[in-house]
């Protein structure tokens, strides 16, 4: 059966991305460099007259980069709203106060998960070469940082992530004779 693409809101999921875009204090083309895409495929997202014949692949692309969950884009289009990636841009709720945070985590973690310093990013990392452990990294910026000194961060951040989930280097590799 064949979606109905004609109550699509469009105009509505343009906004959406530019504001999402926006309050990470990202430009166009931080946003494109992050997701692989070219500025133009971006800017063609935060258009609100556009009605594309289907929905582009680039949205999938930049939605990890705005703080939302995959399938945000669609929900949006359908008139939801965004689910909202884990730390994305969201302060910390009464669930998360720093009492109970500190009766699970050391003083420093807690420290980190509760400053006011510009949120880069944050992610759940699996880590390379042991099964089933993982790593949480929370990336503050400088609280005085202009928004391009935290867009600079934030690549930054996302080069040296994606190191991290890479495999790890064999420390013992064969002999080259086999033995």
């Amino acid at each position: 059966m064949t979606e109905d693409r004609t109550n699509l809101q469009w105009p509505r999921l343009a906004t959406a991305i530019r504001a999402a875009r926006e309050a990470r204090g990202l430009t166009q083309q931080a946003l494109a460099d992050l997701a692989d895409i070219s500025e133009g495929t971006v800017q063609n997202l935060e258009d609100p007259t556009r009605r594309p014949a289907r929905i582009p692949p680039s949205l999938a692309k930049i939605e990890p980069h705005i703080g939302w969950a995959e399938g945000s884009g669609a929900d949006v289009l359908h008139g939801g709203q965004p689910t909202r990636l884990p730390g994305s841009d969201q302060p910390a709720g009464p669930q998360d106060s720093p009492g109970k945070l500190r009766s699970k985590y050391s003083l420093r973690v807690v420290d980190e998960l509760v400053s006011d310093d510009p949120l880069i990013d944050s992610q759940v990392i699996q880590l390379p070469g042991a099964k089933g452990v993982r790593m949480t990294v929370v990336v503050h910026g400088n609280p005085d940082a202009t928004p391009q000194e935290i867009q600079d961060a934030l690549i930054a951040w996302r080069r040296a992530e994606s190191q991290l989930q890479q495999p790890p280097e064999d420390d013992n590799p064969p002999a080259a004779n086999g033995s």
